[in-house]
Formats: structure tokens, sequence, C-alpha cells
């Protein structure tokens, strides 16, 4: 299959989610070795209204953004910037009490700091609010001992790693971001943790009801606090859509699938990460329960390794990251595609993903 056939289907593909109600707006990128093969898009921007979507719409993305914050990790510790084994009380004094003192870079990218429940208070002025959310994380007392446990930092993972981040280098994961991978890749409208004001008019407006709860006294209900649990309601905020978060964040699908296709080495000009540091960033790291969300899962170094089904990856092939409004970004080496999903109606719904990997499959046979 050529190309031009891939694109095709895929936009025959999205068009018709569209038609049919799953989807009111959807951006897709795949590039595959280097080259984008795939720029579809199809919908609008807001339900009700008639600004279609387009290749420079953004689209709120969730913890998909968890992989771009873990890319910049990696990019880091390439530089000689960071390193993976450095305790965050050395540059970070404060957040060493109260039992976290071995707490490192590489447990925060692994999800086993043992830190994954803001304040149960936590409101999304809280959130919104970097340094008050690193003070109340600081005198947190972690669940278990850093190291011993995997479970999903899904709010506090941006603020711990992005705060070791700023104190050991004194730059902003958000600056690195800017000028060690999105500038150098000429994507640096189009993928971003906080919005610049100048540029929120092109986000396009999530819509979809309130995901169920957890169950109330759960490790999850505890994990992510009522007023700040993800939602349409809560993605259309400016507050939020602007402030440095960076355990979720705004982007592109062509912009953030060119990112992946970079740490693939497949960008010419752009250097990212070493061959071996892409192994090891896609190696899978562990499998078994989450002790926060309650379920099985596998892990990467920063990353998911997860696949939509129907189309089978070698362990250590794939890496990723899956966001709540099912939006999603992911590389494989193997294959050398780079592959992103974006998308306006807030279900966790890969519908859209699972039928590009298998038109993908499709093409590389």
């Amino acid at each position: 299959m050529s190309a031009v056939e891939v694109q095709e289907r895929v936009q025959v593909a999205i068009d018709r989610m569209v038609r049919d109600g799953a989807e009111v707006g959807i951006q897709v990128a795949v590039v595959h070795d280097g080259d984008l093969v795939v720029d579809a898009v199809s919908g609008v921007r807001q339900a009700g209204q008639d600004v279609p979507v387009t290749s420079e719409t953004l689209f709120y993305a969730a913890s998909t953004a968890k992989g771009v914050a873990a890319a910049v990790a990696h990019v880091l510790v390439d530089r000689g910037e960071l390193d993976y084994d450095l305790p965050v009380r050395d540059v970070w004094p404060e957040f060493g009490a109260h039992g976290k003192q071995d707490v490192t870079v590489r447990h925060l990218l692994l999800h086993t700091a043992g830190v994954p429940a803001p304040p149960y208070d936590t409101t999304v002025e809280d959130l919104c609010d970097w340094e008050h959310m690193c003070h109340v994380l600081a005198e947190t007392e972690p669940w278990w001992r850093p190291g011993t446990r995997f479970g999903y930092h899904a709010q506090t993972f941006g603020f711990l790693l992005g705060e070791i981040v700023r104190r050991a280098t004194g730059h902003s994961l958000s600056w690195w971001l800017r000028a060690a991978v999105t500038g150098p890749l000429g994507v640096e409208d189009e993928v971003h943790f906080g919005v610049p004001e100048a540029l929120l008019d092109r986000v396009a407006r999530q819509h979809g009801s309130t995901p169920p709860p957890p169950s109330p006294g759960s490790p999850a209900d505890r994990a992510i606090p009522p007023a700040i649990r993800p939602g349409a309601d809560l993605a259309n905020r400016r507050d939020l859509l602007t402030a440095d978060i960076i355990s979720a964040g705004t982007m592109t699908a062509r912009g953030v699938a060119r990112l992946y296709a970079a740490l693939l080495g497949h960008v010419a000009g752009v250097h990212l990460v070493s061959p071996s540091r892409l192994r090891s960033m896609a190696a899978l790291t562990y499998e078994g329960p989450d002790e926060v969300m309650g379920v099985p899962t596998s892990w990467a170094f920063g990353f998911s390794p997860y696949r939509p089904d129907g189309v089978p990856a070698r362990p250590g092939s794939t890496f990723g990251m899956v966001g709540s409004n099912g939006s999603a970004a992911y590389a494989d080496i193997d294959s050398g595609v780079a592959v992103a999903v974006m998308r306006n109606n807030f279900t966790l719904d890969l519908t859209a993903t699972t039928e590009v990997d298998r038109i993908q499959a499709n093409h590389r046979e």
C-alpha cells in the first residue's frame, strides 16, 4: 500500500467516525522513517459551529503529555544536564522530608516514587499554582518506600519531574521542551504543557460527559481528588490550559508525531537521544499491579508500552502515552513508525488509534 493509499484510508475512516457521531473533531498523523505519510483531519473544533479542524488545531491531550515530559527528561540525561539516579533531595532539600529522601529521577519516571496523590482538597486553582503544588508535595508522606511499588502518579508526576528539572538545570521543563526539542524540530507552536495566551484561539473545545468517579475511599479516589478529575469541563478551562501543569498538555497530532519520530532518530539534522538510550526508554521495566489504579499494568522507562489491540509488537519496541480523553501518541522502533491521534470527544475511546494501527499494519505488509 502506498503512502497516498494510507492517507486516503485513514481519511475515509475518520470521516466515517465524525459522520457516525463517534467523533466531533479529530487529527491523525503518521510519520514513517521520517516521512509524514498521514496528515488527516476531520470534523469541527466545536460542536454546533462550522470552524473545521485543521492540522494546526491544538487539542487538549491529557496524559499524552506525560510521554512528552518523559522524552524531555531523557533528552536532558543524554545531554548531561540530568542524571537518572540524582536524589531529588540533592537539589530540592525540602522534598526529602517524611521518608522521601531516597526518591530519584528514575523513580519519578518509573512511577515508583510513592507520591501519587496531592491533598484531597486540591482545587483547580491549586493545580494551576506551581509553587503551591510543589510545597504541598514536599510536605506529603509517601505511600510506600520509593522504588518498591508501582502506582500511576496521575496528577503529581509533572510537578515532581518538573521541579527537579528546574532546580537541577536552572530552567523549567517547558523551557527545555522548546529549547531542546520542539524548537529544533520546528513544532514549538504545536506541542505545549501550558498553552501561550496568543495560541488559545487555536485550541479545540472538548465535549463529552464526566467519566464515572473511582470508588469512594479507593487509592484512585485518593490520588485524583474530586475537584481536579479529568473531564471536558476541566479541559476547557482557560486557567488550566495555560498553566504549566506538565502532567497534561495541549498539542497537534502532527507536532507530537514529529517529536516521536525524532526520538527514533528519523528527523534529519536533529539529535535527541542515542540509539542505546532509545532502546532503554522503550524497554519493559515493570509488569504487575498498579497500586493506585487497582489494575494490572506494564510500564517502560517513562512511557507506556501499550499499543491498541490487533497489532502485536515486540516488547521493547513500542513506547508512548495515552490520555484520559482518548488522545494518544507513540513510536515503534521496529517499524520506524510514529503515530498520534488527537480528538475533542472526551472519552477513553481508542477506536481511531486502533484503526490507524491496522491500516499501518497493512501498509507495512
